[in-house]
């Protein structure tokens, strides 16, 4: 008898010490997974502990180690690409107006990627004679290739490491299904990394030409009326990029573009989860009933 009750003893210690161990995690408030570890971090930017921007940047990270290439991948038909045997004078003013980097430089297909052009070795050949010497491809980089499931924490890692900035993403059966940038995984971290687009500090809207402006995708839908002497309503949606995004049904993908009460938007920044930036251009029939 003393031995049964020996054996139940002790068959119920571990229950006992777990039961225990859990108690005391949650009476000393340590997290037990992500979501919660979130709400600490959350809990402490609120209670002052923790900048804002310093707790987005942990939720950048934390986000990225669980993304994959294929959630933030410019895909494959939205690729800038350049023939191999093309003429650099077939394909320098793509070059100029794409305002990229980095080209992979394709043979038959896209699928056929035989290797990186850099923007910058270009510059001996963009003027003057050196340009009768051009050879595309004595000035090509190896092309890097990924998986589009590969970690993005670990695809950064790589990037680092090999210090290539561009990679070809390819699927299970080996053909290409995008590309991805350094900038790409960056951002998921730290926000928009600016650019060509990037405005003044508290501007929202900026104007190009009497008839074409750059928006960003968060200008209130009441600041939008009021630049634009528009009528556009904000019971639905607080911003113009979720004006946008209702018109096409879906989130848009760089270059889509749709016409809302006489004005274009064009996407020009956006990733699969949301607009960042847009282009807005007043359309001639829009401009001559207002004029």
């Amino acid at each position: 008898m003393t031995h049964l009750m020996n054996e139940d003893r002790h068959s119920t210690e571990p229950m006992q010490r777990s039961w225990f161990e859990r108690l005391s995690q949650v009476l000393m408030g340590e997290p037990q997974d992500r979501d919660q570890l979130v709400e600490l971090l959350r809990d402490a930017e609120q209670r002052n502990l923790l900048n804002p921007d310093a707790l987005a940047m942990i939720e950048g990270v934390l986000q990225v180690s669980e993304m994959q290439v294929r959630d933030i991948m410019i895909p494959r038909s939205q690729m800038v690409v350049i023939d191999r045997d093309a003429e650099l004078d077939e394909f320098l003013p793509m070059v100029i107006e794409a305002s990229h980097s980095r080209y992979p430089v394709i043979g038959e297909n896209k699928d056929e990627v035989i290797g990186m052009l850099l923007a910058k070795d270009l510059l001996p050949f963009s003027a003057g004679g050196e340009a009768k010497k051009f050879d595309l491809r004595q000035i090509l980089r190896p092309a890097v290739f990924v998986p589009e499931s590969k970690r993005l924490d670990v695809l950064l890692k790589d990037f680092r490491s090999s210090r290539n900035h561009m990679a070809i993403v390819v699927d299970e059966y080996g053909g290409v299904a995008g590309v991805v940038t350094i900038e790409d995984v960056l951002e998921q971290i730290v926000g928009e990394i600016e650019d060509e687009y990037d405005f003044d500090e508290g501007t929202s809207i900026l104007k190009l030409t009497d008839n074409e402006f750059t928006v960003k995708a968060l200008t209130s839908v009441e600041d939008f009326n009021e630049y634009f002497n528009t009528q556009f309503s904000d019971d639905e949606f607080d911003t113009v990029g979720g004006l946008v995004i209702n018109s096409f049904g879906h989130v848009p993908k760089r270059g889509e573009t749709s016409t809302i009460s006489g004005m274009q938007f064009r996407v020009l920044r956006a990733d699969n989860r949301r607009v960042h930036l847009l282009k807005v251009e007043r359309l001639e029939q829009a401009v001559s009933a207002t004029g």
